[in-house]
């Protein structure tokens, strides 16, 4: 008996069935049937799941005789179930990775709740992916198992089928099933999580809901939308025949007002001269079913009160005259941020005329992001040797509370960044600054960049099209010839920014100093490194693994390369693993995963977290350049180096000059763990060989370097390659993976052609 039952019905979703049915089949978690149904689709959704039955035996193929609709295939689906617990996946819809894992293991944690509710995103056709709006009421605080009485707000979490995990046993002993007709999951979903006995939630995205470009079937323009009334009979009908839950009537009745309200006001839904008899019904409704003791909100109480008076066409005026509302609020509002645009640009013509301050410097980092990178550690320097300095930094609102004590935040777009842009000698960034900036006389700007690049670059994007997406070269060299300096961490990077972003100025000074950021790997000690793993989570004696992927130019959305669950299960109880996202990645949805992985992309210095980390599994990341300081362990997984080539381009092949062992699938990375090769004799040659060529000057002193050639005008500033010396760490020798997990060594490349055999 499989632990769980995927039930996939189909109905003309040919173009994405495959999709489907792959992000269930590919999941880490393997304890499992899919029950797809084809409802006598007329395209080829019959033959698809045909196919992956063929492929797959934890497939089975069920084609119903008629269609059926979406409520009573999905009860064919219920009738062939053996799992213990049924989930159900809309055919367009998708299983995040290690969705099911993560069910499995909340499952067992909770005891094997009746109900389990865990969280989804919106993925647009466009890429974009959105998670729910209510994922706080999904957090897993307090009771581990509760009752709906006792945390009313999962009503608020869209009321669906397909965001739950249900115990069969459960079901079956209630009877439940699904009635015909739209709005199918109303009487599914509301007597479930009332009758149920245990509820538990997961706090992860599982579902990725697809909002496709023509919408879904009940965005079409149909009566069958007036099915929505016996739906609510029927939830009414199961409260009614259960006298304990007759304290749920007034909840129900108001949030099917709110049904009701959002069905009456979508455009395109109701067809046309049907909206009176609609509100006839829905009063009747109102009538029959008002329940006192649980009152509407007070921007509700006006729609429920019509809808219950049946003032059909007072409703119609007061919603036109709010969409007119609407409209003139969005006019004014853009006429108030072209009014105020206007004047900030103004403001910083009048401070244009002003003096400079020599006294001034303003810095900042990844577009507009918090306290980090090079211009921090410059700035920290800065105000440590440069008497009188008073420096600000630009950042966002929400990253504030990241800048020092000493250094001044600064919002982007107000008053005070435009006249700190005007008025200060010193401009440092690891980025550009906004286009409009007017390079000054007098005004000294500095170039940090932020990493030596193995990928593409500036230029050198001009023929890879999916890389540089909308860049305007023009522009780049624009802002290129602003630059006084360009701060460069070894003679590769010297190279390939002379040529990706060439100055026209001949005033453009190269300083190959080395990286500031990676001051700190220098600097720091045993003890800053336990407070670092502490802080972060790691237990004592635990080998961190840091997982670092890049951003892939071929792909619209950002999909996980590695499947860290299998990872953190084969390596076993003494390792852990930071997981740590690209910073342009904006906001992932959430997903909770295995205990021993931690997410630390929030965390708002990657160089701490290296610290904080015994080695590196990267791909493309120029972290991987920093990180080699360290001499700690570095792998790197590159299963689309052919994809990641031709859309991005590299300046070398890694291959050639590896810093570690080099693995191609997941298969091959257990193997080089499970063989201890990651952390072998030939991997730390490799090391050596890497760090040598690529962190010559990375001594601990870049950052003063910096500043005393660009701050204090010092022309004779000393560089020297840096003596190798490993920085800190606060465990023992990474621990080795337990003997009854290891597997047979596979043969697997550390550089290339190279076989870890006999390393």
């Amino acid at each position: 008996m499989p632990r769980f039952s995927v039930i996939v019905p189909a109905y003309r979703v040919q173009a994405y069935l495959h999709e489907s049915l792959d992000s269930v089949l590919t999941q880490s978690y393997e304890d499992f049937e899919i029950i797809a149904v084809d409802d006598r689709s007329p395209d080829s959704c019959g033959a698809i799941i045909d196919e992956f039955a063929a492929r797959d035996s934890r497939v089975r193929a069920l084609h119903l005789p008629e269609n059926v609709g979406l409520g009573l295939a999905r009860n064919a689906g219920i009738a062939q179930a053996t799992g213990d617990y049924l989930i159900f996946l809309d055919s367009d819809d998708t299983l995040t990775p290690g969705a099911l894992r993560s069910i499995a293991d909340r499952i067992a944690e909770t005891g094997d709740p009746d109900v389990l509710v865990y969280d989804y995103a919106r993925t647009y056709w466009t890429g974009e992916s959105v998670r729910n709006n209510f994922a706080e009421h999904l957090a897993e605080t307090g009771p581990a198992t509760f009752t709906l009485a006792g945390r009313p707000g999962l009503l608020k979490v869209l009321m669906v089928v397909w965001n739950k995990a249900y115990r069969r046993g459960f079901v079956e002993a209630e009877g439940f099933a699904f009635p015909p007709g739209y709005y199918e999951d109303t009487p599914w979903t509301y007597p479930v999580l009332m009758a149920a006995g245990s509820i538990a939630v997961l706090d992860q995205v599982c579902v990725g809901y697809r909002q496709r470009r023509q919408g879904n079937i009940l965005s079409t323009t149909s009566r069958k939308h007036f099915d929505i009334f016996d739906q609510y009979d029927r939830v009414f009908a199961f409260i009614d025949a259960r006298p304990a839950l007759a304290a749920w009537r007034p909840v129900i009745f108001r949030r099917m007002l709110d049904h009701f309200s959002t069905l009456f006001t979508t455009r395109g839904r109701l067809p046309r001269g049907s909206h009176a008899e609609f509100f006839r019904r829905a009063r009747a409704h109102c009538g029959r079913y008002r329940a006192p003791g649980a009152p509407a909100p007070r921007r509700a109480r006006l729609r429920h009160g019509l809808i219950r008076a049946g003032a059909h066409r007072t409703y119609r005026a007061l919603w036109s005259a709010q969409l007119v509302r609407g409209r003139l609020r969005r006019l004014s509002g853009a006429v108030h941020r072209a009014v105020r645009a206007a004047s900030l640009q103004l403001y910083y013509r009048v401070q244009l005329r002003l003096p400079v301050r020599a006294d001034r410097a303003v810095f900042a980092a990844y577009w507009h992001r918090g306290y980090a990178c090079n211009p921090a550690a410059i700035e920290a320097k800065a105000r440590e040797l440069v008497p009188g300095l008073r420096t600000a930094w630009i950042c966002r609102a929400e990253d504030a509370h990241t800048v020092p004590a000493g250094t001044r935040p600064l919002t982007p777009g107000t008053y005070r960044y435009w006249q700190a842009l005007a008025r200060s000698k010193y401009l440092v960034n690891n980025v550009n600054f906004d286009r409009r900036l007017v390079k000054r006389r007098g005004q000294v700007l500095l170039q940090t960049h932020h990493g030596t690049p193995l990928k593409s670059m500036g230029l050198d994007l001009q023929d890879r099209p999916a890389a540089a997406r909308a860049m305007d070269f023009e522009q780049l060299l624009a802002n290129v010839d602003k630059w006084d300096f360009s701060l460069s961490a070894n003679r590769h990077s010297t190279l390939v920014w002379e040529k990706a972003y060439p100055s026209a100025s001949a005033g453009c000074t190269t300083l190959e100093y080395g990286h500031p950021r990676n001051d700190l790997f220098r600097r720091a000690t045993a003890a800053d490194v336990a407070r670092l793993r502490e802080s972060i989570g790691v237990p004592v004696g635990a080998t961190a693994l840091l997982y670092a992927p890049t951003h892939r130019d071929y792909r619209r959305t950002q999909h996980p390369v590695l499947d860290l669950e299998r990872l953190i299960g084969s390596l076993g109880p003494d390792f852990v693993i930071l997981t740590r996202a690209h910073y342009s990645y904006g906001a992932p949805p959430v997903r909770r995963t295995h205990p021993r992985i931690i997410d630390v992309s929030g965390h708002p210095s990657v160089e701490e977290v290296a610290l904080a980390s015994d080695a590196l599994i990267t791909d493309y990341s120029s972290l991987m350049f920093d990180y080699a300081n360290l001499d700690r362990p570095i792998v790197i997984h590159s299963g689309d180096r052919e994809a990641y080539e031709a859309a991005r381009g590299t300046y070398f092949d890694l291959r050639s000059c590896p810093p570690g062992a080099i693995v191609h699938s997941d298969d091959e990375l257990l193997d080089i763990f499970a063989t201890g090769h990651w952390r072998g004799s030939r991997s730390a040659q490799l090391r050596a060989a890497f760090r040598a060529r690529f962190c010559p000057y990375d001594d601990g002193h870049a950052a003063e370097r910096v500043v005393r050639r660009v701050f204090l005008g010092e022309e004779a500033v000393e560089v020297s390659v840096a003596e190798p010396r490993p920085a800190p760490v606060s465990v023992p020798a990474p621990a080795a993976v337990p003997a009854d997990r290891q597997a047979e060594p596979a043969g697997r490349d550390l550089a290339g052609a190279r076989s870890v055999k006999g390393t």
